[in-house]
């Protein structure tokens, strides 16, 4: 396995998830490769690893929310709600000016073809947005 070859394998990985976004949202290709777009209000990146022959992931992140007010319920709230999560992992991340929480989703993507990986992206992001509705709705009704 060579640089080259692990650079053709993610770089043919990431057109599949390119074409497979572009189904459904505008996409943004990055200097680096990587993929940016926008599921109503959620911002989500898409890259492409290679961990051995055979083995190339996608990772999926999306930023559900962020500055969110600190509140313990809230942060409980998106706790309880990441266990129940079967596409991602939730984070909370805090800052100087709240919380901010993120969905990341990485998994073997190599030989899938469109549809299926289409199902698979979207299926997350809209567990993203749902997230983010429902987080807002519980920030907004604790003020």
């Amino acid at each position: 396995m060579t640089e080259d070859d692990d650079a053709r394998v993610t770089a043919e990985l990431l057109t599949a998830a390119r074409e497979a976004l572009e189904l459904f949202h505008d996409v943004h290709v990055d200097d680096d490769g990587a993929l940016s777009f926008r599921h109503g209000d959620v911002p989500c990146a898409v890259q492409a690893m290679r961990l051995a022959e055979g083995l190339t992931v996608l990772s999926l992140t999306c930023v559900v929310a962020w500055d969110l007010p600190e509140n313990r319920d809230l942060a409980v709230s998106a706790a309880e709600r990441a266990g129940q999560g079967l596409f991602g992992t939730l984070g909370v991340v805090h800052t100087e000016r709240g919380m901010d929480v993120t969905l990341r989703y990485a998994f073997p993507a190599e030989g899938l073809k469109p549809e299926p990986l289409s199902t698979l992206l979207m299926l997350v992001v809209s567990t993203a947005s749902q997230l983010r509705g429902e987080l807002l709705a519980n920030a907004e009704g604790d003020n």
